[in-house]
């Protein structure tokens, strides 16, 4: 559960904290691998982890706010801190971001060595719930059939130029994603400056078109299966970028990242010691259906490296010189 403080007093001090909370897992809790998804790269001016935890901006329904998630205490308690307009909602967001309403008790990993071990020396892992669908989003179709260095830079380039600076005393140089009117109004070049290709700049600009609905459609989706069809609706995104976002913004235990350009290999050899496409990446995670994101994490929580033999994606430079 989650205690919530009121704010420290403001001693004359612009660094007191807007909203606090402890939260308190139910049990063990591994913050690093449970809000490693949520960072786009190295270069992502949203998130920034130091030896105590993690700073997080975020643009709330109700203002932009900066979030500091401190490692948890021995007894396991985590300290969270808030400040900016969104600090409230942000803080209220702790628990589902840290995986409380993320149940793992139905996944039975004992019949494969790699799982059960990995499952074992990572009890704390947890699928982190963001509920910012949008921001989820965008950033996935960046990603879009490019390199992940490319992507990266990309979203970091268009955070430094219309971002909004993180409010109270966040690491210098992050930023707050913009708004939606702010998106839209960035002009067709500066994606290109961005590094961004017309085809993924299009897939953005057709989800901006619609974003309201777009959030009420997926936010009031009954079914998690439901969400991921809203999402699909719209021209340039896909079964991959809906997963995605969905794994990100919902938690979403089940979906996989079918069309990655190397999941299914190093799904397959984390399985069972060979390659496979996606056909056969979904027939071996078949037998862990509802769950089979988990399996994927687990996967990657166990150290497991698969060997890259194919050729290495070439770097493509989408900015006018």
């Amino acid at each position: 559960m989650s205690v919530v403080l009121p704010a420290l007093p403001d001693s004359g001090s612009s660094s007191a904290p807007d909203a606090e909370t402890v939260y308190r897992p139910s049990g063990p809790l591994d913050l690093a691998g449970t809000l490693a998804m949520l960072g786009r790269g190295p270069y992502d001016p949203t998130t920034a982890w130091d030896l105590r935890g993690l700073w997080r901006t975020w643009r709330t329904p109700a203002g932009v706010a900066t979030l500091r998630i401190h490692r948890p205490e021995p007894d396991g308690a985590v300290a969270a801190a808030a400040w900016g307009p969104g600090a409230e909602w942000a803080i209220a967001a702790v628990p589902g971001l840290l995986g409380r309403d993320d149940d793992w008790s139905g996944l039975d990993v004992s019949g494969h060595a790699l799982l059960r071990d990995s499952l074992r020396r990572n009890p704390g892992l947890r699928l982190a719930r963001t509920g910012r669908m949008l921001e989820a989003l965008l950033p996935a179709i960046i990603e879009q059939r490019v390199t992940s260095l490319e992507a990266y830079r990309s979203w970091a380039r268009l955070l430094r130029w219309y971002g909004e600076p993180a409010p109270g005393p966040a690491p210098e140089g992050m930023r707050v994603v913009p708004t939606l009117e702010q998106w839209r109004g960035i002009p067709s070049w500066e994606w290109h400056r961005a590094g961004v290709d017309p085809r993924r700049a299009r897939a953005v600009q057709s989800v901006l078109a619609v974003a309201t609905s777009l959030e009420r459609a997926v936010e009031g989706a009954e079914t998690p299966a439901a969400a991921e069809t809203a999402l699909q609706t719209i021209s340039g995104v896909g079964a991959w970028t809906a997963a995605e976002t969905l794994q990100r913004s919902h938690g979403h235990p089940d979906l996989v990242s079918v069309g990655d350009y190397h999941l299914a290999h190093q799904v397959g050899e984390a399985l069972i010691g060979r390659r496979v496409d996606d056909d056969g990446m979904l027939e071996l995670l078949e037998p862990w259906r509802g769950h089979r994101q988990r399996v994927v994490r687990l996967i990657f929580a166990s150290g497991f490296r698969f060997q890259r033999r194919g050729p290495r994606m070439s770097l493509q430079d989408h900015r006018w010189h």
